[in-house]
């Protein structure tokens, strides 16, 4: 009997990688496809698809190396696990974006093989992502990192002690997930000043721009700036907090050494989004020496970076991240250690992006970590 794989996704504005997916994954038996519905798509991508459910389900059947498409079921980050327990595939396939840990503890409770493939086209043609085509006619904007002094950037944690956040600017290589810690809330703040790419105009200016459009006088809750700076200043930036929502000094790395050499040495896995409602301030131990521990490690982190020191740099991103748990402990709980467990043996440091509560994990790394996803950095623009 022929074994049965399933595969999950979007699969929004189908393209020759998507093709290239589903021919590989036939390769190992009978192909199932479950796609995300519309609504799942608008709750996890924070947009709406540009092909309906019913389309991308003709699309998909009339693809040759398909068996069966259909819509799944659930919602959600697993929103077709109840169509994998009715399905019972020989082998659920992922690509390096598509995986989380959820999906193999879920394969590993059920007993299906989880393979992971990468992104490799098809012979003679040029690599495709719904993300990239989605680039080049519609919103191409940045994304951000925090690598270390998360918190700071807010003035209840830096009044007890001035220190620096250090960001880094991504190109959107994925439409990485809401809630998940990378800026996208700012991020679609800025859609709606500048609705497909950032104009040609200083950083700095465009950053605070933006920080004040998403923060007008109504609001009630202040978005760190780190989120501005991050999206609007390319490169490696650190930014120095004293008491104050906006950074009085500004730092830039734009070497091509350095910024490849973090390219070859950051890794992120997807974990879930952050779950809605949870209050990271519900306890914190913000003071004096917990403020100094957390602006003490993002010194080094930068200090690291600069002379590209990889076990320094590691060293001082787990301070970072040891510091900001220890302030705002609901960053973590029992789920989020699991998963840092399966990686204490395997990289060099890790951390949660944004706030934490889930998200994406960062990760530190001396050889390529298997399925995790690389990141491109923005670099500054030459004329």
């Amino acid at each position: 009997m022929s074994k049965k794989v399933f595969v999950s996704g979007c699969f929004d504005m189908l393209h020759s990688g998507h093709i290239a997916f589903f021919k590989e994954a036939a390769t190992f038996g009978e192909l199932y496809v479950g796609i995300g519905s519309d609504a799942t798509v608008a709750d996890l991508k924070g947009r709406q698809t540009i092909n309906s459910e019913q389309e991308r389900i003709y699309m998909i059947n009339a693809i040759r190396y398909v068996n069966e498409a259909f819509v799944n079921s659930g919602s959600g980050i697993l929103d077709f696990k109840e169509d994998l327990v009715k399905l019972k595939p020989d082998y659920f396939i992922v690509n390096e974006d598509g995986f989380t840990p959820e999906k193999r503890e879920l394969c590993d409770s059920l007993g299906i093989e989880l393979k992971l493939l990468e992104r490799i086209p098809e012979k003679g043609l040029p690599a495709r992502s719904t993300t990239a085509i989605r680039s080049a006619g519609n919103c191409a904007l940045p994304y951000r990192i925090d690598l270390a002094g998360t918190w700071i950037d807010q003035p209840y944690v830096s009044k007890y002690g001035t220190g620096w956040a250090i960001t880094l600017s991504l190109e959107p290589i994925i439409e990485y997930n809401e809630r998940c810690g990378m800026s996208t809330s700012t991020r679609n703040a800025a859609k709606k000043i500048w609705p497909y790419y950032l104009p040609l105009d200083k950083p700095k200016k465009l950053a605070e721009i933006l920080f004040k459009y998403e923060n007008d006088p109504g609001s009630t809750m202040i978005s760190g700036a780190q989120d501005a700076i991050g999206i609007c200043m390319p490169g490696l930036v650190r930014h120095k907090y004293d008491n104050a929502y906006w950074p009085i000094d500004f730092e830039s790395i734009h070497n091509e050494s350095v910024l490849s050499w973090l390219e070859d040495h950051i890794y992120m896995r997807l974990l879930w989004p952050r779950e809605p409602g949870l209050d990271l301030l519900k306890e914190t131990h913000i003071n004096e020496n917990n403020v100094k521990a957390l602006a003490h490690a993002a010194d080094e982190v930068w200090e690291a970076i600069k002379n590209e020191d990889l076990q320094k740099f590691a060293e001082g991103f787990l301070k970072s991240f040891h510091a900001q748990t220890k302030m705002f402990p609901a960053m973590v709980n029992d789920r989020i250690h699991n998963e840092i467990a399966k990686y204490k043996d395997d990289v060099l440091a890790w951390k949660l992006a944004g706030a934490g509560g889930g998200g994406y994990l960062i990760l530190v790394s001396d050889k390529p970590v298997e399925g995790a996803m690389r990141i491109k950095i923005r670099r500054k623009e030459t004329f």
